[in-house]
């Protein structure tokens, strides 16, 4: 009889000691983030006590989902530390270092200054970075150039910067005259004039043909296996500069079809044959690919083009984006073209924006399409936020590339004291994105006053309509 009663005891002894914890961490986990959160924010203080004296009201049924404490009264707030950017690579003497405020330390060894005058989220992050995101940031004067006789091409894609899985990038140069010579690709093609004029043409599928001269600021697009040429005019003595972007991160420039290339590698019997012509007549035919070669300046501006019996291709492959009048915004502007009026470009669209010194374009994402972006002038941060707490900032200036995949949230700040200009590019015919003011602001107020805590005056300052650009907070 005292064995039975011994192992009674002792059963109701462990039953006593499991089931404590279900109530005890309940209760002091709550008070204890009350506690924190009365000290950092006092407006939230009697919620979160409310929230407390609820959960030890129920602590003979804490066991159950339906009597957990809410969120907001688990989570203490947030930091209210600006992590503003530390330097900028315009900054004239400052010293890099690997510290924010108590964290970090000097660097002691070697380093390279430059890189990382050009770099401070990197260097020294905001505590707001955490967790792992993939290299958003690739400069083009770190891609290996090609040099040829007439001018180079530098390019971007998954082999360097494997983060941008779905769009590449070319930068190239044609001095006055200089020809890119007659090719194809397998993507599409969608280019932007930084500097000079450059000349195009293409035939389509149909026998139309086009000529086009395109000039600073302006675009171009030639869709998948459409042959053209490019050719910089003397219109700019320096000839022309641009950037071409095409929907595939892995492209490579060095896959083009090129011309001379195919040529150089068909029997001559086959050349006579669909020629009609005598083998004397390819006797000129470069033996390895041209690429890029000088010539002579096109100048009978676009009269050239030989009268084809399919007509000319009806939508042009040119768009005037330099004439195109910006939308003004509140600390910038914005551009934006895609096939509602640029029809032939059915593959890429694009916005250029600018942004003021203080400004940002605004907390946003894009629901379907990555995006690719060149920074054209100023200098600008960018954090990404990949979902799961992972979120990473970085740092750009002109001629860097930046990146960041369909749905993460993100914004751009321009951090220097002249305007920043770059350009967002998509694979996709319609330019789209989702605005966090705008969602907000359509949201019923109590679901977002639930989540954030935010009071009627700050809900006042959300933006119905997207803003794209917002200039610098009032004091």
């Amino acid at each position: 009889m005292l064995r039975i009663s011994s192992c009674v005891i002792a059963l109701l002894l462990s039953s006593t000691v499991f089931a404590a914890p279900a109530v005890t961490p309940v209760a002091s986990g709550s008070a204890a983030v009350a506690s924190a959160a009365s000290s950092a924010a006092p407006a939230a203080s009697s919620h979160a006590s409310s929230a407390s004296s609820t959960a030890k009201s129920k602590s003979s049924v804490a066991s159950s989902p339906s009597t957990f404490p809410a969120a907001s009264a688990t989570v203490a707030p947030i930091s209210l530390e600006l992590n503003e950017v530390l330097w900028n690579s315009s900054d004239s003497g400052p010293d890099p270092q690997p510290e924010r405020g108590s964290l970090g330390a000097s660097i002691l060894g070697p380093t390279d200054v430059f890189i990382a005058k050009e770099n401070a989220d990197a260097l020294a992050p905001p505590t707001t970075d955490h967790g792992t995101v993939g290299g958003a940031k690739w400069p083009f004067s770190l891609s290996h150039n090609r040099l040829q006789t007439g001018g180079w091409a530098r390019q971007e894609n998954t082999d360097v910067m494997p983060f941008a899985t779905q769009m590449a990038g070319v930068n190239m140069r044609l001095t006055a005259g200089s020809i890119r010579e007659l090719h194809w690709h397998s993507t599409a093609e969608w280019a932007y004039v930084l500097k000079g004029s450059t000349q195009i043409t293409a035939v389509d599928s149909s026998g139309r043909n086009f000529i086009a001269t395109v000039g600073a600021g302006d675009l171009w697009y030639f869709p998948p296996g459409i042959p053209h040429s490019l050719q910089a005019t003397d219109d700019d003595p320096d000839g022309s500069e641009f950037l071409l972007v095409f929907d595939s991160g892995a492209f490579s420039e060095d896959d083009t079809f090129l011309l001379t290339d195919w040529l150089a590698h068909v029997p001559v019997d086959i050349l006579t044959k669909n020629f009609q012509t005598d083998p004397s007549a390819f006797a000129h035919i470069p033996s390895t690919e041209l690429y890029i070669f000088p010539s002579t300046p096109p100048a009978d501006g676009n009269s050239s083009l030989p009268v084809s019996p399919a007509g000319l291709i009806p939508n042009p492959f040119a768009f005037p984006l330099s004439q195109m009048e910006a939308t003004q915004l509140n600390g910038g502007s914005v551009k934006i073209v895609d096939s509602r009026s640029f029809t032939a470009a059915t593959a890429i669209s694009a916005a250029e924006v600018t942004v003021e010194p203080g400004a940002i374009r605004e907390l946003h994402w894009h629901p379907t399409q990555d995006e690719w972006s060149f920074f054209i002038e100023g200098e600008a941060r960018v954090t990404i936020f990949a979902a799961q707490s992972n979120s990473r900032t970085f740092n750009y200036v002109p001629g860097d590339i930046g990146y960041v995949p369909a749905g993460m949230g993100h914004y751009v700040e321009n951090t220097g004291n002249t305007t920043l200009t770059f350009l967002e590019i998509f694979n996709s015919a319609i330019f789209e994105d989702i605005s966090l003011s705008t969602w907000l602001a359509l949201t019923p107020p109590e679901l977002v006053k639930a989540h954030l805590g935010f009071d009627n005056e700050t809900l006042s300052h959300l933006f119905k309509s997207p803003p794209t650009v917002i200039g610098p907070a009032s004091a």
